[in-house]
């Protein structure tokens, strides 16, 4: 129970500082000082999470890591979107 709740704890703060970052680029539709590399090679390790989830189980690790991939690509696709 105790590792669960931890889990999710770490899971919903990861997450959710990704969103400062999303709103910040939406609103200023300017993303030239992100790296795109490092975003997608994020994107990539996120999805390796994701299924690694997926193979134990793991709803806290499913869960966040499917919202944490979600946000990192729309970085992404901001980024590339938005960068001059």
């Amino acid at each position: 129970m105790l590792t669960t709740m931890l889990g999710s704890l770490a899971g919903i703060l990861c997450t959710i500082s990704f969103v400062p970052q999303v709103l910040r680029i939406a609103r200023t539709r300017r993303a030239d000082d992100l790296s795109l590399p490092m975003y997608v090679i994020f994107s990539f390790g996120i999805v390796l999470w994701l299924v690694y989830g997926l193979l134990l189980e793991e709803w806290p690790i499913i869960i966040a890591n499917s919202v944490t991939l979600v946000l990192a690509l729309a970085i992404v696709f901001m980024k590339i979107r938005f960068s001059r």
